[in-house]
């Protein structure tokens, strides 16, 4: 690994390389179309230029995966993760959130535009390399792992246990490390599923047995589920499920903040999915 290496997971399900603050590998995407990049940067389908030019836009402008990173940001999204999870630590309902951050890795985190800052800008994580100028704004004593970067939700919400915080947000991708978490805390963790597109069938079983919201992204298995449960679904374009009695307090508070009502159910979204 060079000493400079971020991979993420972009639109598409598309894996980019960055090193140096230079785009150096894109692969081919599993999905053509995402409608919130078509809406807000009107990208009609997802080629590995498209998203290369998205990437590297995000670099330029906001500096992703460089020392000059913006780390804060108000809302984008009316139903991102990290706006939910922003509005959640103002509104007392979790104490910190236990998030992903290029140049850091896993960190805790309890200032909501710096929850913001650090989930609006990027995708799915993978790994990651340290950049100084985030880990200072973070703060070092907040990041997991400030030599390495590393990236381990759980071991982040052990270290938010240890730093005396005891309602603790985390986001999670995959179903087993959702279920150690609910084994581990209980209802002292607050889990939000994220990334959740292309996720097998048990995996997505066992995220929505264990989290309290979820996004669907383009997984079929996320949409097919939530319909099933009868899921309170926010939002039509990636839709957010609540699926615990918290997960839809949590987003009856944020469709009041933004004046929207939810519907019971996804509808059939018209686009492919894996």
């Amino acid at each position: 690994m060079t000493k400079d290496h971020h991979v993420m997971e972009v639109l598409g399900l598309s894996r980019v390389v960055v090193e140096n603050g230079v785009v150096v590998d894109v692969s081919e995407p599993r999905v053509e179309f995402c409608p919130l990049f078509y809406k807000h940067r009107g990208i009609e389908k997802l080629t590995k230029e498209s998203i290369r030019e998205n990437v590297e836009f995000r670099i330029r402008d906001f500096g992703i995966f460089t020392e000059r990173r913006e780390m804060r940001m108000k809302d984008f999204l009316s139903f991102g993760i990290s706006e939910i999870m922003s509005m959640c630590v103002t509104k007392g309902i979790i104490d910190c959130a236990v998030c992903v951050c290029d140049g850091s890795g896993t960190a805790i985190v309890d200032d909501p535009e710096l929850i913001q800052g650090i989930g609006g800008r990027i995708s799915g994580m993978v790994e990651t390399t340290p950049l100084q100028n985030v880990i200072n704004a973070i703060g070092r004593d907040r990041v997991l792992d400030p030599e390495t970067a590393r990236i381990d939700q759980v071991a982040g919400a052990r270290k938010a246990w240890d730093m005396g915080y005891r309602r603790i947000g985390v986001t999670v991708v995959r179903g087993n490390e959702a279920a150690l978490l609910r084994k581990e805390f209980g209802d002292r963790v607050v889990l939000f599923a994220v990334h959740t597109s292309g996720v097998s069938e048990e995996d997505a079983r066992r995220l929505y047995e264990n989290c309290d919201v979820a996004t669907a992204c383009a997984s079929k298995h996320m949409w097919h589920m939530g319909q099933k449960m009868g899921a309170t679904q926010i939002g039509n374009k990636v839709p957010v499920f609540a699926i615990t009695a918290l997960g839809k307090e949590i987003c009856d508070i944020r469709l009041k903040q933004i004046n929207k009502e939810a519907k019971s159910g996804p509808d059939d979204p018209a686009r492919p999915l894996i």
